[in-house]
């Protein structure tokens, strides 16, 4: 698929074009070439976004991450970076988005639509990828009656309770 029919795949994803769209499929098609394209076909690329923004969208729909089979994390930083990892070796690159200053919305499409991948992203060594998906048994809250992940369950005052239910405790603000 060539880099406009997978734009306009990105658009229809996320709804709309925007710097932020932008930026995560510049950035997944950066991954690509880093990784080759076997590993968008083969699902073998995984990522770690440090942000939830618009940008997460074209790096799924592009390289087919998802949280539901794993290869999709978050580490939220609320930074311009993605972190990609080829799962069968390990090999991981971070990928940072430079300071871009300030220009209208439509401006920055256009630079980050056409400026080099050495101008937008800044490359530094990835940690280590993403855990592997762990399944946990479901736990029944004995506050609101709601299954929830073993993971996720809390004791409070020997009650198994679920986060929704536990009492917030802060001794310092």
């Amino acid at each position: 698929m060539n880099k406009e029919a997978l734009y306009q795949k990105c658009i229809a994803f996320h709804g709309h074009s925007c710097p932020g769209l932008v930026i995560g499929y510049r950035a997944a098609l950066f991954a690509l070439e880093l990784f080759g394209e076997d590993c968008q076909k083969n699902a073998k690329i995984s990522c770690i976004a440090e942000n939830d923004a618009c940008g997460v969208d074209a790096v799924q729909t592009i390289l087919g991450c998802t949280v539901g089979n794993g290869n999709l994390c978050f580490r939220l930083t609320g930074k311009q970076a993605f972190s990609f990892f080829e799962r069968d070796s390990g090999k991981g690159t971070r990928l940072i988005l430079k300071p871009l200053g300030a220009m209208p919305a439509k401006e920055r499409v256009e630079y980050l639509l056409n400026s080099g991948n050495d101008v937008l992203f800044s490359i530094k060594e990835a940690g280590g990828p993403p855990p592997k998906p762990r399944k946990f048994k479901s736990l029944v809250c004995e506050k609101c009656g709601e299954e929830t992940a073993e993971y996720f369950i809390r004791f409070e005052n020997d009650t198994r309770v679920c986060p929704d239910c536990l009492t917030q405790y802060r001794r310092f603000n």
